[in-house]
C-alpha cells in the first residue's frame, strides 16, 4: 500500500493503536512514549506488526517523500461492530442482552479509555484533511476500570446482570488513557460523545440483531428477505 501510495501520489493513512505502548510505564500516555512491549507474547504479532508498520510508513515518508498520516486508536465502540469480535464493550453488550454473565479477566482492576465511533470518525477526517504526519492519539481520555464498565453495561441494559471473575489474559495491559493534547492543539480535535450516552446507542443496534426486533409495520416480505 505504501508502494501504491508512492506510484501514485496518494495520502496514506495509518490506522495504528494504543497497542504500540503495550503494558505502559507511563500514564497517561502521550506520543513520544516509546513503549513497554513484549516482543515474543501472545499479543506480539499485533503490537509489534503496528510498531513495525509506523516505522514502514515513516520510512517511505523521509526516504520517498510519501505523505502518510498516523493515528493511535485507543479503543473504540459503537453501531455495527461485530457482535462475537472479543472485544470487551461487544462482550459485555452481548451477555447482558443475552442475559449471561459479563465475564471479567483478572480482578477487573484493569483500566481503558473508550471513544464513540463517530468522535473517532472525526478525528481521521480532520488528520487526513490537515498537514501534520502525527502520529495522534485518537481515543477519549475518559478512563474506566472493567468492573466501572460492566457496571455502566449493567445500568444501561440489565441491573441484574452477574459478574463472572475468570482467569486474566497474558501480557493483558494494566492502564491505558490517551494524552489527547497532541490532537487538541494541532488537529482541533477531541472527543465529545460520553460512554453514559454512546452505550445506548450500541446496545439499540446489539439488540436489533441479536433479537431481530422488527418496528411496526414492518412486512411478512423483510421475514423473507432476512432468511434469504
Amino acid at each position: 500500500m505504501l508502494g501504491l501510495a508512492k506510484r501514485v501520489g496518494a495520502r496514506f493513512l495509518l490506522t495504528s493503536t494504543s497497542e504500540v505502548y503495550g503494558d505502559p510505564l507511563q500514564h497517561p500516555q502521550v506520543e513520544t512514549y516509546w513503549g513497554n512491549v513484549n516482543p515474543i507474547g501472545v499479543r506480539s504479532c499485533y503490537d509489534e506488526g503496528k510498531r513495525t508498520a509506523e516505522t514502514l510508513a515513516m520510512d517511505y515518508h523521509r526516504g520517498a517523500g510519501v505523505e502518510v498520516r498516523i493515528a493511535r486508536i485507543f479503543n473504540t465502540y459503537g453501531p455495527r461492530m461485530c457482535i462475537d469480535d472479543g472485544r470487551v464493550v461487544s462482550n459485555f453488550v452481548a451477555q447482558a442482552l443475552r442475559k449471561e454473565p459479563l465475564t471479567v479477566y483478572g480482578d477487573g482492576k484493569q483500566t481503558r479509555s473508550f471513544q464513540y465511533v463517530s468522535d473517532l470518525v472525526e478525528g481521521l477526517m480532520r488528520l487526513m484533511e490537515g498537514e501534520h504526519v502525527g502520529p495522534f492519539n485518537l481515543g477519549n481520555p475518559g478512563e474506566f476500570t472493567m468492573l466501572e464498565l460492566a457496571q455502566v453495561v449493567q445500568e444501561t441494559i440489565d441491573p441484574n446482570a452477574k459478574i463472572e471473575f475468570r482467569a486474566n489474559t497474558e501480557d493483558d495491559p494494566h492502564k491505558r488513557k490517551p494524552d489527547i493534547t497532541k490532537a487538541k492543539e494541532q488537529l482541533g480535535w477531541e472527543p465529545k460523545v460520553a460512554l453514559r450516552k454512546g452505550l445506548p446507542l450500541m446496545v439499540s443496534d446489539f439488540r436489533q440483531r441479536i433479537f431481530g426486533d422488527h418496528k411496526e409495520g414492518s412486512s411478512s416480505t423483510s421475514g423473507v428477505v432476512s432468511n434469504s
